[in-house]
């Protein structure tokens, strides 16, 4: 119960990033009808999906798949009686069968493709939308995918800054499976572990710098409920950006 929490949480992480991105997916896909699609009681659905799905995955080794019976082998070999000591340390208790098998070729890796290719076809629909010789009359739809071009390169980043800090690790986890006599140095792990931590403290900065509305909520949240002070309402996109047919 101690090791499964951080596998609950990066895997909302990971469900959170697949949403957002074909969010704006939809918004350079269909951007005349995405509020008619991507409605607030549709979004609502998608978050508790997301969380309901990442219990189920991050709690998987409750159910059984673990290493319990493993260690009560290891125990009973030794001549050992009665209930088996067991450290709670992740990789005592959780199988690598299933951080590498489950976890990572099903729950990590495959969303992680999907954000790359779905990234990859906003950027050519917004590239083409942008390429698109209009009249001096109609830059509506310039200003608008411009806008679309930098959020979506600024949840590229994040995307980036997530693979970077999480593949490390599951590269040492496939590593401890499928070579167990290799020597993995300490200090390497370590580092993984870090930057697995690391990425937590720089999503939030990543956000906050990088996308207005999000810097915009931050402070309102702060102002409202630390220091008691009413921040100034955010500013929804203006007509004027929306696209035109």
């Amino acid at each position: 119960m101690v090791a499964c929490p951080v596998l609950i949480l990066t895997q909302s992480s990971i469900l959170a990033l697949l949403a957002i991105a074909v969010d704006r997916y939809l918004r350079v896909k269909i951007p005349l009808r995405y509020k008619t699609v991507v409605t607030p009681r549709r979004a609502v659905v998608a978050i508790v999906g997301c969380w309901i799905l990442s219990f189920v995955v991050g709690l998987t080794p409750m159910f059984g798949w673990n290493n319990l019976s493993a260690v009560e082998r290891a125990w009973l070999a030794n001549g050992s009686v009665g209930e088996p000591v067991i450290k709670c340390q992740f990789e005592k208790v959780i199988s690598m069968e299933y951080m590498v098998y489950f976890n990572f070729f099903v729950w990590v890796l495959p969303p992680l493709l999907l954000m790359v290719l779905i990234y990859l076809e906003v950027f050519y629909l917004i590239r083409k939308q942008l390429n698109k010789k209009v009249s001096a009359s109609s830059g509506d739809p310039q200003k608008y995918y411009g806008k679309e071009l930098k959020i979506a390169k600024s949840l590229a980043l994040i995307l980036f800054l997530f693979a970077l800090s999480w593949l490390p690790l599951h590269i040492l986890n496939c590593i401890t499976l499928f070579c167990p006599s290799c020597h993995k140095p300490r200090l390497l792990m370590y580092i993984a572990i870090f930057l697995t931590h690391g990425n937590s403290a720089m999503n939030p900065i990543v956000y906050a710098f990088r996308i207005q509305k999000f810097r915009v909520t931050f402070l309102k949240i702060w102002n409202d409920h630390f220091r008691c002070q009413p921040a100034p309402p955010i500013d929804e996109d203006p007509p004027e950006e929306r696209p035109d047919d």
